[in-house]
């Protein structure tokens, strides 16, 4: 008998977790199946073992994808306040100021 690496509990009356079985598709057709807990939310996407993304079947997706924002990023967010002009003109004067002031003689 091992110790401690196995449980001396028997499995008679134990009762697993309520779970579901999801079924997603690659662009190829291959068929993943994952098994989730009931209460998960399931993914809308999942990797395949093959590395392809695989796409939830049948699925009862919390929102669409059209009813989502576009991402916007630091830089979509930056080109909305400024233009190419006015960042380059105050790099340079950034440039300058730290020649000036940090410049190693």
């Amino acid at each position: 008998m091992r110790l401690g690496s196995q449980s001396m509990e028997t499995e008679s009356n134990v009762q697993p977790a309520p779970r579901q079985r999801v079924e997603y598709r690659t662009a190829d057709g291959d068929r993943v199946f994952v098994t989730f807990a009931a209460e998960a939310e399931i993914p809308q996407t999942w990797t395949a073992k093959s590395g392809k993304e695989a796409f939830l079947v049948n699925g009862d997706s919390g929102s669409s994808a059209e009813d989502e924002k576009p991402v916007r990023t630091h830089w979509d967010m930056l080109m909305e306040r400024r233009s190419i002009e006015e960042l380059e003109k105050t790099l340079e004067d950034r440039l300058q100021y730290y020649r000036s002031h940090f410049a190693i003689s």
